[in-house]
């Protein structure tokens, strides 16, 4: 009987997270899920949620420049693949 509450309570959690994200990625956020999970962890645990909302922006207007947005080097050497963006986070926040 616990197991099953402990399984809804999961699909619950998984249900709600996946909800945010889909929120997050139509408002362009560019919140990862484990991002929002962590933010949204804080938040059952009492964080100020507006308080969440200005660090992340100050974060992200801070965040050095990604692969995407610095200039590259002049090279003579053939081009690799494009690096993946880079993050500020080892969650993967990424700046939009």
């Amino acid at each position: 009987m616990e197991t099953e509450k402990e399984a809804a309570a999961a699909r619950q959690a998984k249900e709600s997270l996946e909800l945010a994200f889909q929120m997050s990625q139509i408002l362009e956020t560019g919140l990862d899920r484990h991002t929002l999970s962590l933010l949204m962890a804080l938040c059952d645990r009492g964080a100020n949620p507006e308080a969440l909302a200005a660090l992340v922006r100050e974060l992200s207007s801070t965040a050095p420049p990604t692969a995407a947005e610095a200039p590259s080097p002049v090279s003579n050497a053939a081009a690799g693949p494009a690096p993946a963006t880079a993050s500020m986070f080892s969650s993967g926040l990424r700046r939009p």
